[in-house]
């Protein structure tokens, strides 16, 4: 299996991975009494690091390995769009889980989820066309 096979594998899977997120899961929190949500919140986040962290951390190296082998326009801002989901995901998006499990999210900061997820939602798309054609020119 070729490096760019994989690599598309794996951003295929977060493409899928996110737009269920974006959706269906984070748009469900909303109907969650406090409690309720405070609950599931905790169980959730459990089990979806099991799918969500070996995805991301699959398609960091594999990018890291792309940039490795050959420098060019795709490698580089395939990677540079990847540390940017990156930075969003635990500079923004860790911080509002955080509060959901301690029960301080309110409703506002809840709807931010949705709607800040938007731009990983985008980027996560975005990596995987760039990946796609990269594949498929090759």
């Amino acid at each position: 299996m070729s490096i760019d096979l994989c690599k598309l594998v794996f951003d295929t899977g977060t493409l899928v991975l996110i737009w269920l997120v974006q959706l269906v899961i984070y748009p469900s929190f909303l109907f969650y009494s406090e409690e309720d949500l405070k609950h599931w919140h905790i169980k959730y986040t459990k089990r979806i690091s099991v799918v969500v962290l070996p995805l991301m951390l699959a398609q960091l190296i594999f990018s890291g390995f792309q940039v490795y082998i050959a420098q060019n326009l795709y490698t580089i801002v395939n990677l540079a769009l990847l540390i940017v989901i990156w930075a969003i995901t635990f500079g923004v998006f860790v911080p509002i889980h955080n509060g959901i499990s301690k029960n301080s999210a309110t409703k506002i900061e809840l709807v931010k989820l949705v709607n800040y997820n938007w731009y990983r939602t985008l980027l996560w798309t975005i990596v995987f066309a760039l990946s796609f054609f990269n594949f498929i020119s090759n």
